[in-house]
């Protein structure tokens, strides 16, 4: 058995169905991952700015809630307990920014203002700057960007009761860091996740993939020889796998067959040659005993002579009628165009059987076929059929033995059956009687009548079927599909010529349907 190839890195990431369906997997995987990172950054980013937007919008409604002057705000000299003093006063209207905030009073002059001990630093005083004027930034409504000493910030300015604005500003560096921070979080877990589905894909792949490296496996075999090889069956194969291997199975086995028949055929024509040359070696052998009779001079006196011709004419008739028969299978075996015309298949039974009066006038004979039975065939060819299952009615049973002949019709077919009462044949003869060159024991004949009944019948879309036992004679029907009537004009110009239902009622009962006249009926073997 010829081992799996092993599966090195050049098939891994070769170009090869399992390499390409990883890539495409982790690709799109990557895309999933990047987007739902993208969306959830900014969604949490879009979060932590609308908390900070929040809180300074709170303050600002709690500034302007409160009757806070500029003057106030002087007064007081730690500007820490101030706010913690009036944080009680702002109830649930909001609270105070965080620690990260910024202020800075601004006042009608538009310069900043300082708070006592707390003065105004570098930062407020940038702050005062990038604000710009004051007034118009009180009147904004949604916090702004800005950027202080490199850092980010959320502004918003406030107008208290006395027109001096008062800024705060939020710090968002924190959101940032919270942001990158997350950003490499889903960056690595995304890594971990790509990583992973690749080598899950690749495992996955191979195991899905692994039938079709059977079939590569069992088309090897096959073409060195092994026609008996067929794709495995797993219970893990997707439908389409599944599919692909019933098929190639179905494939296979019709290319077993067809080599087989092929085998079978070329093994039956050497046989064929064989035996031709066999039964002509016979004849000729004949002839040449005789003219070296003749050659030799030991055919002395006129009766010798006589006898010697008459035997190499009979010789020579035998051979002539082997090679008819012959060449006659040979053109069946090509399959010819027949001369297909509406035929009366009565007519053809009854010449059939004057012709067998004649010749064997001492044979008991029953025919039945009244009234016009119509087939397409070639009249010809149902002649022979008819004149060689007479032949060997007279070749193969005792003079005087009885036959009967007869013709009926069977839904849309006609059967033609051909009885006697002789010997029979054993179950093993009846196999192979429409093999070419049989005979039964030492029977006279070619052993090519039946093959050529066989054609015939086979040719005309029909049936040959024998039953037959030792002691019980040999029954042949042949069925053929019969030419239907035509619906406006009748076959016939009296669609009742005879006023009996039937000429010969005894004779019915060899004429039965086909599942009662022939049940140990053998069907004839495929041309």
């Amino acid at each position: 058995m010829r081992k799996r190839a092993r599966t090195g890195p050049r098939r891994l990431f070769g170009n090869s169905l399992r390499a390409k369906l990883t890539l495409v997997n982790v690709v799109l995987l990557a895309l999933g991952i990047t987007a739902a990172t993208a969306v959830s950054i900014m969604g949490m980013k879009h979060y932590l700015l609308n908390s900070i937007d929040s809180e300074l919008k709170s303050s600002r409604t709690a500034f302007s809630a409160m009757p806070v002057t500029l003057d106030h705000l002087k007064k007081i000299s730690d500007f820490k307990e101030s706010l913690i003093e009036i944080q009680p006063k702002m109830g649930n209207v909001g609270r105070l920014p965080r620690s990260s905030s910024l202020f800075v009073a601004i006042d009608p002059e538009g310069k900043p203002v300082s708070f006592g001990y707390v003065g105004s630093t570098r930062l407020q005083v940038q702050l005062a700057r990038t604000v710009g004027d004051a007034q118009r930034f009180a009147d904004g409504s949604t916090p702004s960007d800005v950027r202080l000493d490199g850092d980010s910030y959320r502004a918003l300015g406030v107008r208290i009761a006395d027109g001096t604005v008062l800024v705060i500003a939020t710090s968002t560096e924190d959101v940032h860091a919270s942001v990158r921070k997350a950003l490499r979080l889903d960056l690595a877990f995304g890594m971990l996740l790509l990583a992973l589905l690749a080598v899950l894909t690749m495992i996955s792949a191979s195991r899905r993939l692994r039938p079709l490296e059977d079939m590569v496996e069992t088309a090897s075999a096959i073409a060195e020889g092994d026609l008996k090889r067929r794709m495995p069956c797993s219970r893990t194969e997707v439908m389409e796998t599944e599919q692909l291997r019933r098929a190639l199975n179905s494939m296979l086995q019709q290319v077993e067959a067809a080599f087989a028949t092929r085998e079978r055929t070329a093994a039956q024509l050497r046989q064929f040659v064989a035996d031709a040359s066999h039964e002509l070696r016979t004849p000729l052998s004949a002839i040449r005993g005789y003219l070296q009779l003749y050659d030799n001079g030991m055919l002395t006196t006129p009766e010798d002579r006589s006898r010697a011709w008459c035997r190499v004419n009979s010789e020579t008739d035998r051979m002539n009628h082997l090679v008819e028969e012959l060449l006659t299978l040979a053109r069946l075996d090509q399959q010819p165009e027949l001369r297909l015309r509406s035929v009366d298949l009565s007519r053809l039974v009854r010449d059939a059987a004057d012709d067998l009066r004649a010749q064997d006038p001492g044979r008991p004979l029953t025919v039945r076929a009244d009234g016009a039975i119509l087939v397409r065939a070639d009249e010809q060819g149902l002649r022979k059929v008819l004149a060689n299952l007479l032949a060997n009615v007279r070749t193969h049973t005792p003079a005087g033995t009885p036959v009967r002949l007869g013709l009926e019709r069977r839904g849309s077919v006609v059967c033609l059956t051909v009885a006697d009462e002789g010997p029979g044949l054993g179950e093993e003869d009846a196999a192979r009687v429409f093999d070419r060159f049989f005979r039964a024991g030492r029977s006279a004949g070619s052993g090519l009548g039946m093959a050529i009944v066989h054609g015939v019948v086979a040719a005309h879309a029909g049936r040959v079927q024998v039953r037959t036992a030792p002691g019980e004679g040999l029954t042949v029907v042949v069925s053929l599909p019969r030419v239907p009537a035509a619906p406006s004009a009748p076959p016939h110009p009296h669609p009742h010529p005879h006023p009996h239902p039937h000429p010969h009622p005894r004779q019915s009962p060899p004429l039965e349907p086909a599942a009662r006249l022939t049940p140990g009926a053998k069907p004839a073997p495929p041309p």
